[in-house]
Order: C-alpha cells, then sequence, then structure tokens
C-alpha cells in the first residue's frame, strides 16, 4: 500500500514517519471522517467491490469513500503500516427494531497501547465506518462520551461476551452497535457483503447514501434528500442533477473523478426514478 499517497490524501502527509501515538491516532481519524466520506454508491453506479482492503486503500487514494468494510479495513491497513497495534472485529450494527448482535454487518477497530492522560490503559475504540458516529477515537472504557453536538455510550455487551457495546445518539440514523472480542480477518465479511452489496432487502441497494462528519455535526444524503444534523437539523430535496453533484463536490468532498458523464447521467436517473418511487410509496 502507498502510504505516503494515502495520508496525502488525509492532509497528513508528515505523519508518514511520526510515532504511533494516541494524539497521532486521533489526527488520523479525525482527517479520516471529515475527508473521506461513508458512500455506496458503487452499488448504484454498477461497480461491483470486494473487502480486501488494499483495493480499499487504493480507491480512497483515488478520491472515492465506502462503507465500513472499505473504511476501517483500508484503515487498518494504514495504521498497521504506520506502527500501530490495531485489531479488526466482527461487529454488529442495530437499527430501530432489529435486536441487537453480532451479525458481521459491520467491520470494528481497536488499537491498543496508546495510553494518554484521558485513557491511561490505552485501548481505543476506532471507528470511521460508522456513518454519522465517530469523529475521534473513544477510550475503550465504559462511560459517556460527548463529541460535538452528540452523546455516545459505551459498556460491555450484553450478545457478545467480553466485547462492548457502543451507543449511538438519539439523533443517529441507527440505535446501537454491538462487537466481539476476538480478532478476525477480513474473510468473516465476504458473504454479508456481497448480501449488503446486492440483495433487494439491503439498505444500500434501497438507498443511496453518502454521509460526511465533521466536529459540529453531520451532513447526510439519503437518495436524493440531502440534511444536516447537529445543533438542530434541517434538510432539502436535490432536485437536479447539477445540485445533486454539486453537493457530492462541495459537501461531501466527491467530485468522482473516476466516473463518466454516461455513468452521472445514468446514477442520476435511477436516483430520480427511485426518489419518484418512493414520494408515490412504491418500492424503490
Amino acid at each position: 500500500m502507498n502510504s505516503a499517497a494515502y495520508l496525502r490524501r488525509l492532509g497528513l502527509p508528515h505523519l508518514l514517519d511520526a510515532p504511533a501515538t494516541a494524539e497521532n491516532l486521533r489526527a488520523l481519524h479525525v482527517a479520516h471522517v471529515e475527508r473521506v466520506s461513508y458512500e455506496a454508491l458503487n452499488i448504484w453506479l454498477d461497480r461491483p467491490t470486494t473487502v480486501d482492503p488494499l483495493e480499499s486503500a487504493e480507491r480512497i487514494i483515488g478520491g472515492r469513500g465506502g462503507y465500513c468494510y472499505h473504511l476501517n479495513g483500508a484503515f487498518s491497513a494504514l495504521a498497521t503500516a504506520l506502527g500501530y497495534d490495531v485489531t479488526r472485529h466482527v461487529g454488529g450494527v442495530q437499527t430501530q427494531g432489529v435486536e441487537p448482535g453480532i451479525t458481521a454487518n459491520h467491520l470494528v477497530l481497536t488499537a491498543r497501547g496508546l495510553p494518554s492522560d484521558g485513557n491511561p490503559g490505552g485501548e481505543w475504540l476506532v471507528d470511521l465506518g460508522l456513518g454519522d458516529a465517530l469523529h475521534e477515537p473513544l477510550p475503550l472504557v465504559a462511560g459517556t462520551y460527548e463529541q460535538g453536538p452528540f452523546t455516545y455510550g459505551l459498556r460491555p455487551s450484553e450478545v457478545a461476551p467480553g466485547g462492548w457495546r457502543f451507543e449511538h445518539d438519539s439523533a443517529g440514523s441507527f440505535i446501537g452497535m454491538d462487537f466481539g472480542k476476538g480478532p478476525t480477518d477480513m474473510s468473516a465479511f465476504t458473504d454479508m457483503h456481497q448480501r449488503l452489496t446486492t440483495s433487494p432487502t439491503s439498505g444500500f441497494v434501497r438507498v443511496a447514501v453518502v454521509q460526511r462528519r465533521d466536529a459540529y455535526g453531520v451532513d447526510s444524503l439519503r437518495g436524493l434528500r440531502l440534511s444536516r444534523i447537529g445543533h438542530g437539523a434541517n434538510s432539502v430535496t436535490l432536485s437536479s442533477e447539477r445540485d445533486y453533484y454539486a453537493a457530492l463536490a462541495d459537501i461531501f468532498l466527491l467530485p468522482l473523478d473516476d466516473v463518466s458523464a454516461e455513468e452521472k447521467e445514468k446514477l442520476w436517473r435511477r436516483l430520480h426514478d427511485a426518489h419518484e418511487a418512493w414520494l408515490a410509496g412504491e418500492p424503490a
């Protein structure tokens, strides 16, 4: 992997030979969620992806984003190359009306050996793939944490012995996430990735989602509905192709330089048709 190019993408080229510290981990995490959007547009572009971290890293270096398998997978490869002790875990994101469980619909990272004044034990929850959640790493210590306008909780999991439970803010897009204690490799997510990217029941297949976190809140694009959630919330429907791609470039830092004009036109038609179907109460 080209660590130097990855760090340039994050605006942190000076960290290439920097020591692995809690402060530098925080800088990497913050830059990643602010500069690399959570997105699954390749599904809508009919571009299959894998969960291979190096493939994901190359796509990120090239200006795109991804969802949890891509973002956390790529970041784990980068952090490891930079000297951090990072472990991958199988997790499960819980949405409204769903029981918590370790479903492998989420890849989670932890880092250890990075003590700080606020976290002398040096273990951290590192998660760049939760979309509208973490802005920076959380100490892997039970408690309540505030990041910008959002409040999160962390406690032992009731469904994963020895694991952890992350509680999202009430304004978030999901309820919480559990993850197991043990390490895993990326093969644990292959089947679920296939399902999430192809099944008609998948949220990624039903709605084109793009999100980007910053210190003050989160911007979210679901289909053609653009929302800002922070201290308050507001939303607007993007009614033209020009407005949609301007929002991707200006708000989500996704100019889609790797997508042809023909592909963009086709994507817009799919999004517009799905939006019209939703307004009519029909399946998208």
